[in-house]
């Protein structure tokens, strides 16, 4: 039995050892895989009509004869060069995407691409966003539309496409733009602020812990988790929740004048052709057909925003970040904090 146990301890301590090697040789090699790209922030920009055409022949190169893809292939050098030759004359179309959580984390990268694309960008030219968030925090939502409106107050068309779901404070981004496309059944509207927290006040006074809070101002603090809740307090609260809310539907009618903004800011959501029918969205198309449509008669490029990595950035993502999003996107932080 000693023989055994002596075994089993040494073979342990041989895998342990093993597996400590293993991951160090990994981390290094990931951390001087990325020490390749540039260290310093970057625009990494994608022409998708390049995209679209090295699709087509992929798939023609494997239906058609050898003869009949020769010719496809000389056909497409001719229309290389033409549209070289009009490249200064074509308009463009500049894609951009958002994916938010909770906090429209998004928006950071969201401010760089439309500084950089504004610089570039003529009147002819269009803007197209795509958004995926259901909501958030009031002022950083309130942040990521203000962004998108520097692009309308420049002139330029602005299309925000919503193939999944843009709620709330994702709507409140997608109201600002020319046109609203949706997939039919993505999900639109939510115009509500939505804002709630646990107290634990009655928990406390069971097991004789006093709370105590100092403040200066009637309504510096309205309600809190852990002291007793007034009635007062509750309806100051309200207020703040209800003046929230009317801002919102204000924005949302600034730009869609033709929305009955009472009848949909009741904090519904809605499906992409039930949306249509309410006047939230202006045409039921995917983000794909749209961009594959102008790629007829534009230019379209792909702009995204690259911070530097920092190493403990590379770390955190070689072992993977908190997801925030294991639990519902649909929730909120519950501490009392207005959400969209």
């Amino acid at each position: 039995m000693d023989f055994l146990y002596n075994y089993g301890l040494f073979l342990a301590k041989t895998l342990t050892f093993v597996i400590a090697i293993a991951a160090i040789v990994l981390i290094i090699a990931f951390v001087a895989r990325r020490n390749r790209e540039p260290d310093r922030d970057r625009l990494e920009i994608k022409n998708l009509n390049l995209k679209f055409s090295d699709m087509a022949l992929a798939i023609k190169s494997q239906i058609l004869t050898e003869s009949e893809y020769k010719e496809v292939l000389k056909q497409e050098k001719q229309r290389d060069k033409e549209r070289e030759r009009t490249a200064s004359e074509r308009p463009k179309v500049f894609l951009l995407n958002f994916d938010g959580d909770i906090k429209a984390s998004a928006v950071k990268h969201l401010r760089e691409e439309i500084t950089a694309l504004l610089t570039v960008a003529g009147k002819n030219d269009e803007v197209v966003v795509r958004i995926n968030s259901p909501g958030g925090m009031v002022h950083t939502y309130g942040l990521a539309a203000s962004q998108l409106a520097r692009i309308r107050a420049r002139g330029i068309r602005l299309v925000a496409a919503v193939d999944k779901v843009a709620a709330s404070g994702g709507y409140m981004m997608a109201c600002v733009a020319n046109q609203i496309i949706a997939a039919p059944f993505a999900v639109v509207g939510s115009i509500g602020v939505l804002a709630q927290l646990p107290n634990f006040n009655r928990l406390l006074k069971k097991h004789d812990v006093d709370f105590e809070q100092f403040t200066a101002g009637q309504f510096k603090r309205t309600v809190t988790m852990f002291g007793e809740n007034t009635e007062s307090g509750r309806e100051k609260f309200r207020d703040e929740i209800e003046q929230t809310h009317q801002l919102f539907k204000n924005f949302v009618a600034e730009y869609r004048p033709g929305l009955d903004i009472d009848a949909v800011a009741t904090g519904e959501h809605w499906y992409g052709t039930q949306g249509l029918d309410k006047k939230l969205v202006d045409a039921l198309q995917t983000s794909d057909d749209y961009l594959l449509a102008k790629s007829e008669s534009a230019d379209i490029f792909e702009i995204t925003y690259k911070p530097k990595k920092k190493l403990g950035s590379l770390l955190t993502n070689f072992f993977g970040e908190a997801n925030e999003r294991l639990s519902s996107p649909w929730r909120d932080t519950g501490d009392g904090n207005p959400l969209l």
